[in-house]
């Protein structure tokens, strides 16, 4: 195995979320990212914040965690990025996601476009395409990547920033998909099919779109990963959820460090289900690894 870090990058919102107990820096791209990097890869995230107060704690927060700045863009018109968040008896999250921010409104630069030709894979989503702007830029982003490169489209769907059009040209643009079980169900509806499993659903999407890759999250239920030659379910790892905030990006985070190594079905499937859970059982979407912790992941 090569000794070289794969760069891994995340183009997207990087917010904060508003909750009951405080204030957390957040954003699906920034966990997942955050993650990435601290997995052994060299993790960018290339987003934009305010010039203002809180864009400087942004960025100073990013900083202590000992994540790279370089593509993180200032925006002096709009404001950083904020989520209302409330969280239900069971800690699942229910969000009031402010408009017209910073990161509705991504340059494209030669920058980015430099990062984007360097990037082993790129994470994307479907949220931070919900301005023009920033859809177009992020689009750009993802087009000028290598052939061979990794496009990860995790789809986030938040109401209600998105829609078929948005899904389909998303999917289109992918090689690799990471979804949840409700996520799957909304896209079988306006999509029109039902294949009567989530495997066959699944396995319908994989082909229609010429994916390499495409994985299902469940939550405790575990997860479900289909290929061209196999589809896998991994059980879950039973804890004491605290938030669900940023377990889904781990998981992602923990899917790709082992896509990219050549990792099997079941391996990929085992680790990235073992850091999601640990991060269910943490606060916030960004906790830092403990060593014990990183060496089942890795």
């Amino acid at each position: 195995m090569s000794n070289v870090k794969p760069v891994i990058v995340a183009v997207g919102e990087l917010l904060w979320d508003l909750l009951p107990g405080g204030k957390q820096l957040g954003g699906a791209p920034s966990n997942f990212v955050y993650m990435a990097a601290q997995l052994g890869n060299q993790g960018y995230l290339a987003s934009r914040v305010g010039a203002d107060a809180l864009g400087q704690e942004a960025l100073q927060q990013l900083q202590q965690a000992a994540m790279e700045l370089t593509y993180i863009q200032s925006d002096p018109q709009h404001p950083t990025g904020t989520v209302a968040v409330e969280l239900d008896k069971d800690g699942q999250p229910r969000y009031t996601i402010n408009e017209a921010v910073a990161w509705d409104f991504f340059e494209w630069t030669p920058q980015w476009q430099s990062l984007a030709e360097q990037a082993e894979a790129v994470c994307f989503g479907t949220l931070a395409q919900r301005a023009t702007t920033s859809q177009q830029t992020i689009r750009r982003f993802v087009q000028s990547t290598r052939p061979d490169a990794v496009r990860l489209l995790d789809v986030n769907l938040r109401e209600p920033f998105y829609g078929a059009q948005l899904i389909a040209e998303s999917l289109e643009l992918a090689n690799v998909v990471k979804l949840n079980d409700g996520e799957l169900v909304l896209i079988s509806q306006m999509f029109g099919f039902d294949y009567g499993s989530q495997t066959a659903n699944l396995r319908h999407l994989l082909e229609k779109y010429k994916l390499r890759l495409i994985c299902l999250t469940r939550g405790a239920q575990g997860s479900l990963l289909v290929n061209a030659d196999e589809s896998v379910f991994q059980p879950s790892s039973p804890v004491t959820v605290v938030d669900t905030i940023g377990a889904g990006d781990s998981f992602t985070a923990a899917l790709l460090h082992h896509y990219l190594r050549g990792s099997g079905l079941h391996q990929m499937g085992a680790a990235a289900n073992r850091l999601g859970a640990w991060v269910a059982s943490q606060a916030g979407g960004m906790p830092r690894l403990d060593p014990a912790t990183l060496a089942q992941i890795v």
